[in-house]
């Protein structure tokens, strides 16, 4: 349950989610959504689709990725139909200022000033920040063993700032496929990312030359995000969430797009 909101019982939330099960199982995807204060008969969903492997295009030039594969498990739990709105990040949280989609799955972080303007559910992804370096080094395990050393960084990152507070001379990169390069080619000590863009390549690209030596103890909580207006979705989302981690299916989507479940 999101911290800015007060939790359900477990009497209330049940029957919520029993009325919810029965509008889906009759097939009245209206009643459903009329349940769940949606802006119209299906499930509008803000999403980039060009941010693998969260949402991204395939090779058939469908809608996939951990983000949407959830969002559509929600939306199925729900009983109501998903409509998925491609909008850029710059303008996401505009857009659902202006009520054009009922929430955002595109790995939105939980922050403070966040939670000062929107209701989160609880989260569906939950990462780290990972130092990793050449399969070879022994020499830095930890972030303080950066000092003195050099870090592939995107200048505009907050891995950047870690990398620098820890000490060590930044080399710039436009990003992750560039920072491993450099690394693999014994040009750089070591790169700071987040955990899920470390699991991804592991799980999709040969990554025998690199190792995670350390991660951080701060975690990074993703989840759906609503207008306060509708906090009532973002309880629904909650149920729906706690039915498909029961059931296995966060498990078996992190397990598809990292290799392990990223969900907790």
């Amino acid at each position: 349950m999101s911290r800015n909101r007060a939790l359900l019982t477990v009497t209330a939330a049940s029957a919520a989610l029993l009325a919810l099960t029965a509008c889906g199982s009759s097939g009245e995807s209206g009643g459903a959504a009329d349940e769940l204060g949606l802006s119209g008969d299906k499930l509008v969903v803000a999403t980039e689709g060009t941010y693998r492997p969260f949402s991204y295009h395939d090779e058939t030039d469908e809608l996939v990725g951990y983000d949407v594969e959830v969002a559509e498990a929600v939306a199925e739990n729900l009983g109501v139909e998903i409509e998925f709105q491609e909008t850029q990040w710059d303008a996401i949280f505009a857009g659902l200022d202006a009520g054009r989609f009922d929430t955002i799955a595109n790995q939105v972080t939980i922050t403070p000033e966040r939670e000062a303007d929107y209701v989160f559910s609880t989260p569906y992804t939950v990462s780290t920040g990972v130092l990793v370096v050449a399969a070879d080094n022994n020499d830095i395990t930890s972030f303080a063993d950066l000092d003195g050393k050099t870090s592939a960084q995107s200048l505009t990152s907050n891995w950047n700032d870690l990398a620098k507070e820890s000490g060590a001379t930044v080399e710039a990169v436009e990003g992750w496929a560039q920072a491993v390069a450099l690394l693999e080619q014994g040009r750089v000590d070591a790169t700071i990312n987040d955990s899920l863009t470390y699991l991804d390549y592991a799980n999709t690209e040969d990554a025998s030359g690199i190792k995670v030596a350390a991660e951080t103890d701060e975690e990074s909580q993703s989840a759906f995000v609503v207008t306060p207006e509708n906090e009532a979705l973002a309880t629904a989302i909650d149920g729906a969430l706690e039915d498909l981690r029961a059931d296995g299916t966060l498990a078996e989507l992190g397990e598809k797009y990292f290799g392990e479940d990223v969900s907790e």
